[in-house]
């Protein structure tokens, strides 16, 4: 970690965010041999929360080409099957080894997010660039010497002048805000656009006691009211806890789970006890606490909660992924007419959670987040050196719009598969029609059965989760 004392006073990018979208923008500007650039965060230092947990096969082909892929893939577990069921059996199995003609990642990756920030954090350490830290970004204003770049003001009062900025500073982005970008649900008409009993969620990490549950797999569990998840985690986050000062024993657990909205607000950082009667109310049998109705006759309790969280479900897309600071954007031209209609202003290009979010189902959020920084990496040496090979009327900025563009119509594409996800696995426990009077989950679940038994389904939703057909 660097401060900001060391921060230099300009620089050509400025990469905001130093989680996996920002670092990984950073090392794909390594890659291609650029080094011109600086990175900040407004923390102190980095997340020491999982939040996001799986890297699909798209992902990991992205970070290949950044020769990143392999130490994130020696720290996470490769998970080929997701099994999917009602509280005491099986309903659909997810076969990830359809993707063995297509990636030679046939698997979803299970790794928190903070240790893939860790992993990233040490690569980019290796070529000798700091972080710098604590540097919260106050503002944004034109530079008034040239009119191509962007001076960027920080909480203290440290100005960075920079041709290029790089927000990847997350769902609440300031650089979005200074540089007057909108955020908005794109309301895809997906049924998850409805209210679904996913509206709010708990997440957590946990260990279990009352069983041998050493062997326990991705399990998720539906039911009329909720959707149940249960993914152990790698013993390289066990690691990194231990590391952090944070000893852990035993198997770590991620669940989550949907709270009806009856059920009312969800406390901040649930209690052992909240999250317990979530598995009994809607978990598989076999991790119930009632040793009742364990099909094992022993109870499975909570040991430990390492970490748990709350949060509502949504979905917003920033209007723009480019743009200029209060400048000018030459659109659909290639040589400015005048002198007056040249481009001014300076570069603001949005990745990660700055440029779009929505929920956590298929686990796509940093996935796209993370291709998106790889792509920008290669997108920003074009216009870098187009610019300087070009007369400064010629538009070079054709180079970020069609990145921009091709990344928003990614995020539109994933916002509505989240969606479709969402309103499947929180579909509400309702009449269908009063002439067709059986539960809309009831048919959900009868649906899902006969869709598990046909191949080209499992096939079909593997290459869908795995972010192949649109990266």
């Amino acid at each position: 970690m660097a401060d900001m004392t060391s921060m230099p006073n300009s620089t050509t990018v400025l990469i905001v965010g130093a989680g996996p979208s920002g670092l990984a923008a950073a090392l794909s500007l390594l890659h291609h041999g650029f080094k011109d650039f600086v990175v900040v965060d407004a923390v102190e230092q980095g997340e020491n929360t999982s939040r996001a947990l799986v890297v699909h096969a798209a992902t990991l082909e992205a970070l290949d080409t950044i020769d990143c892929g392999e130490e994130i893939i020696a720290k996470g577990t490769k998970v080929r099957s997701i099994n999917v069921g009602n509280r005491s059996s099986k309903l659909v199995f997810t076969d990830f080894s359809s993707l063995d003609k297509h990636t030679r990642h046939p698997y979803a990756l299970v790794i928190p997010q903070n240790l893939t920030e860790y992993v990233l954090g040490e690569k980019i350490e290796g070529y000798g660039v700091t972080v710098h830290r604590p540097c919260k970004v106050a503002s944004l204003k034109r530079n008034e010497n040239d009119d191509h770049l962007t001076d960027v003001i920080f909480e203290d009062g440290k100005t960075i002048t920079a041709k290029y900025v790089v927000g990847a500073d997350g769902a609440r982005s300031v650089v979005r805000r200074m540089a007057g970008i909108g955020f908005t649900d794109p309301k895809t008409g997906e049924q998850g656009d409805r209210i679904t009993n996913l509206a709010q969620m708990v997440l957590a990490d946990i260990v279990y006691e009352g069983r041998d549950n050493n062997d326990l797999e991705f399990l998720g569990t539906i039911s009329p009211e909720s959707f149940f998840l249960s993914i152990p985690m790698p013993n390289s986050f066990n690691e990194l806890l231990a590391k952090n000062g944070q000893e852990v024993e035993g198997q770590i657990y991620r669940i989550g789970a949907g709270v009806p909205l009856v059920d009312g607000g969800i406390p901040h950082s649930p209690s052992m006890e909240y999250l317990q009667n979530l598995i009994d109310r809607f978990g598989p049998t076999m991790l119930s606490s009632d040793a009742s109705v364990n099909p094992s006759s022993t109870p499975v309790r909570i040991k430990e909660v390492i970490w748990s969280t709350r949060f509502r479900t949504h979905s917003a897309i920033a209007d723009k992924g480019f743009t200029r600071l209060d400048g000018d954007e030459l659109q659909g031209t290639t040589v400015a007419t005048d002198e007056s209609t040249t481009k001014r202003g300076g570069v603001i290009l949005l990745v990660g959670d700055a440029a779009h979010t929505h929920s956590p189902a298929g686990g796509q959020g940093m996935n796209l987040g993370i291709r998106d920084a790889v792509f920008l990496g290669e997108a920003l040496i074009k216009h870098i050196n187009a610019s300087a090979s070009q007369p400064s009327n010629v538009d070079t900025d054709y180079i970020l719009r069609e990145f921009a563009e091709e990344r928003h119509k990614r995020a539109l594409e994933v916002i509505a598969f989240s969606k479709y996800l969402l309103s499947l696995m929180g579909a509400q426990d309702k009449k269908i029609s009063w002439f067709f009077p059986i539960s809309a989950t009831t048919v959900r679940d009868w649906v899902m059965w006969l869709g598990g038994k046909l191949g080209f389904m499992q096939a079909r939703t593997a290459w869908a989760m795995s972010g192949l057909g649109g990266r």
